[in-house]
């Protein structure tokens, strides 16, 4: 059983304090004809028209962003052909640019090739005449000291057999000789 002092019941009568105005009308019904009167204003005072102009102000701004936006995408299309045609051509140019240096190289290095050879060559050339020469010089002085080794000889020989009888006879003859 349930304890009197904490148990409370509440009764509610049908009816009893609701409020009317004029009494006619109840509160949901006071509630319902402010809003119909709020509408009324609403539409007296053209607010749905204002609110209809100012998204259609909204709306001609979207579109004029959105048109913007296209073209600003179309100008961005457009450049990024230009830079990939010029890129395009550089790259041509760097390719025909590499060709031209390869080119030039092997010309380059034919000419050095060709300097080379030439230059051997002349060196060659030159060491050639150039032990020439110095076989023409030792041949020179090997005939002037044959010479000088048979001069003196011959002085030596002249002197251990002629004596001093045979050298007048011999410039005597010499000098008869002369004569004819």
């Amino acid at each position: 059983m349930a304890d009197p002092h904490t148990t409370a019941t509440v009764e509610h009568v049908a009816g009893a304090g609701v409020a009317k105005a004029f009494g006619l009308i109840d509160a949901p019904m006071f509630i319902a004809l402010s809003m119909i009167v709020v509408i009324a204003v609403m539409i007296w005072k053209k607010v749905p028209g204002a609110i209809g102009k100012a998204l259609d102000k909204k709306i001609a701004i979207i579109r004029d962003q959105l048109a913007e936006a296209e073209a600003l995408r179309q100008e961005a299309e457009a450049l990024k052909a230009e830079y990939e045609a010029k890129s395009a051509a550089a790259d041509g140019e760097a390719k025909a640019l590499l060709d031209r240096a390869r080119v030039e190289a092997g010309a380059l290095l034919v000419k050095a090739r060709d300097d080379a050879e030439a230059l051997v060559a002349r060196r060659s050339r030159m060491a050639e005449d150039k032990i020439a020469a110095e076989e023409r010089a030792a041949i020179d002085q090997l005939r002037a000291t044959a010479a000088d080794a048979a001069r003196n000889a011959a002085a030596r020989l002249i002197a251990e057999r002629i004596d001093a009888k045979a050298d007048a006879a011999l410039v005597d003859a010499a000098i008869g000789q002369l004569g004819r």
